[in-house]
């Protein structure tokens, strides 16, 4: 049985995440962040005790971790945190705000966060470490790879693919039946009407592919 929930990463992320929390009526033991100037600092109710490596003191079985980790354009950051723990055998906790609309039939994956107004609708499938971020729409069968970040407002028509540690940017847009490759970054307010490669950066309206 899980007995505390610990804060990994106290950025500007970490805040929504705790409000999330407190609405659920949980209450997270201590947070960690591997900014030494800011240990011992009360970030919204919560001590940053000391470095990410303080997690590894603590019983995998009775804590659950929260990825406090924002993302911005490229996941890694996200990503590494949440490799670095779960091979070690932590567990990521799932996190979904009170006013998220999902499916019955969605499937979320290990440590998904689901922000304010965010919309899945069925069968969606999330995977692992998936950022749904506050007001995206993910319409039905779309399947988004782990470590993806679905920005603010950003909105996925039906059956949509996105490889793992994509990035769809706040506002954008992806027209139904479309594929994304992994890694792919989609600018702010673009419209993807046609499939994206691995690791490519597309923005515009149509999207058009600006980096390789």
């Amino acid at each position: 049985m899980v007995q505390s929930f610990i804060l990994v990463g106290a950025g500007t992320h970490a805040k929504m995440l705790l409000d999330i929390l407190r609405l659920h009526g949980r209450k997270v033991a201590f947070a960690v962040d591997n900014d030494p100037a800011r240990h011992e600092e009360v970030y919204y109710g919560v001590t940053i005790r000391g470095g990410d490596d303080l997690v590894l003191q603590e019983d995998p079985s009775q804590v659950r971790l929260i990825n406090g980790v924002g993302s911005v354009a490229r996941a890694d950051c996200r990503r590494k945190l949440f490799t670095r723990f779960t091979e070690r055998g932590y567990r990521f906790e799932t996190l979904i705000h009170p006013s998220a609309v999902i499916a019955e039939s969605a499937r979320l994956g290990e440590g998904v966060q689901v922000m304010a107004g965010a919309v899945i609708q069925p069968d969606a499938v999330i995977e692992d470490n998936v950022l749904i971020n506050t007001r995206a729409s993910v319409d039905h069968d779309c399947r988004i790879g782990s470590h993806c970040h679905i920005a603010p407002g950003a909105t996925l028509s039906g059956t949509v693919r996105i490889g793992p540690a994509g990035h769809v940017g706040t506002g954008s847009s992806v027209i139904q039946n479309t594929t994304i490759g992994s890694g792919a970054v989609i600018g702010a307010g673009a419209v993807v009407i046609d499939d994206l490669p691995d690791g490519v950066t597309a923005v515009g309206v149509p999207a058009r592919i600006v980096k390789k």
